[in-house]
């Protein structure tokens, strides 16, 4: 199995107005992507809206991106669901496409126990040959993985890392204590270079599609021990996350794509596209960071 580490930018889903996926669009999103250096590219995280699109658009997605990466870094493909069938069949199909990996994600509507949250992604996992990541994120997800879960799940020999996105760092670290083996992925909702300094592997995360040679300089600096330099670039990024709090973060990444040139369309409805004011917001703080954090 491919090891995984560095700087994995949540891909856009670019959609017409017809639901279609703009294949060429996302095919030179990651080719320049992959020119920039990062190490690995993930379609249909939270940034890649997998929410709001149906089975077809998915696999199309995961399909395009296999295709534009050729072999280049891993493709660690989103695999959500509500019923454990879909997700694994799911999971099927897109390591047959030729996924180096899965990022599992729970979507629920009724409540579960820990059990059934268990349950859940261990099926994912045996269904696949490939390594699998962890996703959670409490901010969206009405059924989180307890550190119980997590402990459990992390003695699956294909269970070999996690993303958290719960904004507690402390939870990071709990996690790397209690699970010896299953290494860790910032979120954007953490300072990815803290994720780092206490023992991270990398990041998972949208803002990287838009400042992916700046991310993957400070995982360099961190990777080197130059933290005080990496605090310093951090310090400078951390404006972009900033601003993406404030709206909607498929259509901040769209948005600020849009300036950089990629025709990746708006949100999927009923998400609403950012407002003139809102992409100006956007549009500056990406000049900003330009400026600080030159190429």
């Amino acid at each position: 199995m491919r090891e995984f580490h560095g700087v994995f930018p949540y891909l856009v889903s670019p959609i017409d107005a017809d639901g279609k996926i703009r294949t060429a669009v996302l095919g030179r999103l990651i080719d320049d992507l992959i020119a920039a250096g990062v190490h690995g590219v993930t379609p249909l995280g939270s940034t890649g809206e997998f929410a709001y699109l149906n089975n077809e658009q998915r696999a199309a997605i995961v399909r395009t991106s296999i295709e534009a990466a050729a072999g280049r870094v891993p493709v660690v493909a989103g695999v959500a669901a509500t019923a454990t069938a879909d997700a694994v069949a799911q999971a099927r199909h897109y390591a047959k496409l030729g996924a180096d990996g899965i990022l599992a994600i729970l979507e629920s509507y009724f409540p579960l126990k820990d059990a059934q949250v268990e349950d859940y992604f261990r099926a994912i996992a045996d269904a696949v040959d490939v390594p699998v990541v962890l996703y959670t994120n409490p901010q969206f997800q009405r059924t989180d993985l307890t550190l119980d879960v997590i402990a459990q799940l992390a003695t699956h020999p294909r269970i070999r890392y996690i993303k958290d996105a719960s904004t507690n760092t402390g939870r990071l670290l709990s996690i790397m204590n209690r699970c010896e083996g299953l290494k860790v992925f910032s979120a954007s909702a953490h300072i990815p270079a803290c994720v780092m300094l206490i023992g991270g592997v990398g990041w998972m995360a949208g803002p990287a599609c838009i400042v992916p040679r700046q991310s993957v300089r400070l995982y360099d600096l961190c990777r080197a021990g130059q933290w005080a330099e990496a605090m310093a670039l951090q310090r400078q990024l951390w404006r972009i996350n900033e601003v993406f709090a404030r709206f909607n973060l498929a259509a901040c990444i769209k948005a600020a794509l849009q300036v950089q040139g990629y025709d990746v369309g708006d949100p999927v409805p009923p998400q609403p596209a950012l407002n003139a004011e809102e992409r100006r917001i956007v549009a500056a703080a990406l000049e900003k960071i330009t400026e600080l954090t030159p190429a």
